[in-house]
C-alpha cells in the first residue's frame, strides 16, 4: 500500500495493483491498427444506405457489419478513456481518448441511417425478412431490437436528422468534460490536519475518510475546505450544469418528447410512475430518516447536529487500516452465498489484472466497473484501506460479474443491461456483505458498527438518492419552462431540499448550497434515482439468496445473464421482484426503521 501522506505519481505504484489494459491492446500498433480498420470499414457501412429494405441479406449483412464496427469502436474507446483516467493531466493519454471519442461519434452518425431505414420497412415485409423459413436468414439475435425499434418508432427521425444528432453528441458530452476536467485534473482542495495531527492534502478520495473522522474538528475542517472550494468554482460548475440541462433540452425536443425525464426512462422502458411513485414513497417515510437524525444528536452529545455530524460511525470504527490482500479476502468470504461457479469466476478475475487499485497523483476519482464486448471486465479504485473502499470493492465486483454473465451469455445486440438492471447487481453484493459483517460481529461495538452501516447505505443510496432524484425532476422541469437554473437559484433549491430531508434536529449549514455542484451523475440526467430502486430490489434478491440457497441463486444469475434480452421491469420480476409496484421501497424503508430500533436498544443496553 502506498505511505501516507501526498499522493505519488503512478510510475511508484508497484504493476501488481494496476489493471492490465495491455490485454485490450498489447501495443500502441494495435490500437493503432483497429483504429485504421474501424475507418476503413465505415464507407462499406456507409454505402448500404438505400438497401435495407431491398432484400433479407442486405440487411442482415449491414446489422452484422455496423456490430463488427461497434464493437472494434467501442474496445478502442474504453482502452482510450480508462488509459486518460490513469493521469487526468497526461496530454497524450487525453489525445488518445478525444481521438477515441470521436471516432465514435463518427461511427454513431454514420450508422444513424439504420434504424429510420428500418422503421421505413413495412411491417409484412420485415415479418417475411425475419422468417428463416422463408429467407433462410437468422435474426434471432436481432428480434428484441426490432422490438425495441418499433416501440420508440415515433421518436425516430429522418436519416439526416439523426445524422445531425448523432454528431451533435460530441458537443453535447463537452459539459461533463469541463467539469471532469475542473474537479479531476484542476482543483484544489489545500490542506487540512488529520486524526494523527499531521497536514494532509484534501482529496475527493480522501474527503469521505475525514467527513467519517470521530474528531468533530476534522469533520468541519474537511466539509469546510472542501465546499469553500466549490463555492470559488459555483459560477463556473454552474455554467456547465446549464449546458447539460440544455443539451438534454434539446435532445429530448428533437425526439419529440414532452420532457427531459420521459426520454430519459423511455430508453428502459421504465414508466414515468415509478419515478414518481419513488419520491412520493421515500417523502412519506421521511420520519424514520428524522429519527435516526435525532438518535445520532443525543448519541454524539451535540447541541446542534451539522451537516458535517452525519457521515461518522456512532462507535469507533472496528475496521481500520484493512490491507488489500485482506480486502479481496473479505469480499470472497462475503459473496460465497452465490455459489461455486460465480466464485471461481469471481477468483481468477481477482488474479487475473482487472482492477487499477490505489490512488496516483492525476488519477480519475472515484470507483468505476468497465469494459467492452470481448474484453474482460475492469475496475477503477481509489482504495484507501477503509470498511468503506472494501464496500466498494464488492460493489463493483458485482458490476463486473454482471457484465462477465451478460458477455458470455448474449450475442452483442443485447449483452448491455440497462442501469436500472445494473445497480441491483452491485448493490445485491454489498446486501450479501454486510449480511456476512454482522453475522461475523464477534462484540456488540461491532454490530452497532454494521447496524450504523445499514442504516447510512439506506440513508445514503434510498433517501439522498431520492433527494437527488427530486431535484432533478425540479431542475429540468424549471429547464424546459425557461425558469431561473443559475447557480444562485439551484443552491437555494438544494438546501431546502436538506432542510426537508434531514428535519428538525438537524442544523443545515450554508456551505451545503454548493453540494449540488461536485455531482458527477447529475450529467448523466435521470441515473441516480436508480441508486434507490436497486437498492430496493437488490435487498429483496439478497434476502432469498440467503435464505432459500441455490434456487435463489439460479434465479439470479439466470437475471445476470440476461442482459439487455428483456425490458428490465420483466427481468427483475422473473428474478423475484416486481419493481412496479411500491412494495420494494416500502419493505427497504422499513428494515431502515427496523435496524433504527435494534440499535438504539443496543445503545441503550450498553450505556
Amino acid at each position: 500500500m502506498p505511505a501516507r501522506g501526498d499522493i505519488p505519481p503512478r510510475d511508484e505504484i508497484p504493476d501488481g495493483f494496476k489493471w492490465k489494459l495491455s490485454d485490450i491492446y498489447a501495443a500502441e500498433g494495435d490500437f493503432e491498427n483497429d483504429f485504421a480498420r474501424v475507418k476503413a470499414m465505415l464507407p462499406k457501412l456507409s454505402a448500404m444506405k438505400g438497401e435495407l429494405g431491398k432484400s433479407a441479406s442486405n440487411l442482415l449483412s449491414c446489422l452484422r457489419l455496423r456490430d463488427e464496427i461497434s464493437m472494434t469502436a467501442e474496445k478502442i474507446y474504453v482502452y482510450a478513456v480508462m488509459k486518460s483516467h490513469e493521469d487526468t493531466a497526461d496530454p497524450a493519454a487525453q489525445n488518445l481518448a478525444a481521438r477515441a471519442q470521436a471516432l465514435s461519434v463518427e461511427v454513431s452518425g454514420e450508422a444513424s441511417f439504420i434504424t429510420p431505414e428500418i422503421i421505413g420497412i413495412p411491417d409484412g415485409v420485415l415479418s417475411d425478412f425475419t422468417d428463416p423459413e422463408r429467407t433462410g436468414t437468422d435474426f434471432d439475435e436481432y428480434r428484441f431490437m426490432f422490438r425495441e425499434i418499433f416501440r420508440g418508432r415515433s421518436h425516430i427521425l429522418p436519416q439526416a436528422e439523426e445524422a445531425l444528432l448523432a454528431r451533435a453528441g460530441e458537443m453535447a458530452s463537452v459539459p461533463d468534460g469541463v467539469f471532469s476536467m475542473l474537479t479531476d485534473a484542476d482543483m484544489r482542495f489545500g490542506t487540512i490536519r488529520g486524526e494523527d495531527g499531521r497536514e494532509e492534502e484534501l482529496t475527493e478520495e480522501r474527503y469521505m475518510k475525514h467527513i467519517s473522522s470521530r474528531d468533530r474538528n476534522v469533520r468541519m475542517s474537511a466539509f469546510t475546505a472542501l465546499y469553500e472550494t466549490y463555492r470559488g468554482y459555483n459560477n463556473t460548475i454552474g455554467a456547465a450544469f446549464n449546458g447539460m440541462l440544455k443539451a438534454s433540452r434539446f435532445f429530448s425536443n428533437a425526439r419529440k418528447y414532452g420532457s427531459d425525464i420521459e426520454r430519459a426512462l423511455d430508453g428502459a422502458n421504465i414508466p414515468i410512475a415509478v419515478y414518481g411513485s419513488l419520491i412520493e414513497t421515500v417523502e412519506a417515510n421521511l420520519g424514520h430518516l428524522h429519527r435516526y437524525m435525532a438518535l445520532r444528536k443525543k448519541v454524539l452529545g451535540l447541541g446542534e447536529l451539522h451537516m458535517y455530524d452525519i457521515y461518522n460511525p456512532l462507535v469507533e470504527n472496528p475496521y481500520k487500516d484493512i490491507p488489500w490482500e485482506t480486502a479481496k479476502k473479505m469480499a470472497m468470504e462475503a459473496l460465497h452465498p452465490l455459489g461455486g461457479e460465480y466464485m471461481a469466476r469471481l477468483s481468477r478475475g481477482l488474479a487475473s489484472g482487472w482492477i487499477d487499485v490505489y490512488p496516483n497523483r492525476n488519477k480519475r476519482g472515484g470507483a468505476y466497473s468497465w469494459g467492452a464486448y470481448g474484453t474482460h471486465p475492469y475496475i477503477l479504485l481509489n482504495y484507501n484501506g477503509e470498511l468503506s473502499d472494501v464496500m466498494t470493492l464488492v460493489h463493483e465486483l458485482g458490476h463486473s460479474m454482471h457484465s462477465f454473465y451478460s458477455r458470455s451469455a448474449q450475442p452483442y445486440p443485447t449483452s448491455d443491461y440497462t442501469i436500472f438492471c445494473a445497480e441491483v447487481a452491485s448493490t445485491t453484493n454489498e446486501e450479501l456483505a454486510l449480511d456476512y459483517l454482522l453475522r461475523s460481529a464477534n462484540d456488540v461495538k461491532k454490530k452497532i458498527y454494521l447496524l450504523n452501516q445499514r442504516l447510512e447505505r439506506i440513508r445514503a443510496t434510498v433517501y439522498r438518492q431520492t433527494m437527488f432524484a427530486s431535484f432533478e425532476r425540479d431542475v429540468h422541469a424549471r429547464s424546459q419552462s425557461g425558469e431561473d437554473t443559475t447557480a444562485s437559484e439551484l443552491g437555494k433549491m438544494w438546501f431546502a431540499l436538506n432542510e426537508k430531508y434531514f428535519g428538525p434536529d438537524m442544523t443545515v449549514d450554508a456551505l451545503i448550497s454548493y453540494e449540488w455542484s461536485r455531482i458527477p451523475h447529475f450529467y448523466s440526467p435521470f441515473y441516480v434515482y436508480q441508486y434507490a430502486t436497486g437498492y430496493s430490489a437488490a435487498a429483496s434478491l439478497a434476502r432469498r439468496i440467503i435464505s432459500e440457497g441455490e434456487p435463489a441463486v439460479r434465479r439470479y444469475v439466470e437475471f445476470l445473464s440476461g442482459g439487455g434480452g428483456d425490458y428490465s421491469i420483466d427481468l427483475l420480476r422473473r428474478a423475484g421482484v416486481d419493481m412496479s409496484e411500491p412494495g420494494p421501497i416500502t419493505d427497504a424503508l422499513g428494515m431502515f426503521g427496523a435496524t433504527l430500533d435494534e440499535m438504539k436498544t443496543l445503545l441503550v443496553e450498553g450505556e
